[in-house]
């Protein structure tokens, strides 16, 4: 979903309605959640194989002991990288 879709989807809505984001509590029975969005910020993804989706980078931090086929594997890292706005 892309900013204006939001925007858009939005609008229909009574603009003094609270907006909270719903998710999996990933208990046994599986309970859906909802928390309030205290922060929109732009922020860094990749797609992450473990998560099956996108997960947010903090940042990677360059060890110097580090040899150069970990740093290959660092740039090839940051090319699935895409720059989103976060709900949190």
């Amino acid at each position: 979903m892309t900013v204006q879709e939001l925007i858009e989807k939005l609008q229909s809505f009574d603009p003094q309605m609270e907006v909270e984001f719903a998710y999996n509590y990933g208990d046994h029975w599986r309970t859906e959640v909802a928390k309030h969005i205290t922060e929109i910020d732009e922020g860094t993804v990749t797609y992450s194989d473990y998560h099956r989706m996108n997960k947010v980078v903090d940042g990677i931090e360059e060890d110097d002991e580090e040899d150069d086929e970990e740093e290959d594997d660092e740039e090839e890292y940051d090319k699935d990288e895409k720059m989103v706005v976060l709900l949190r």
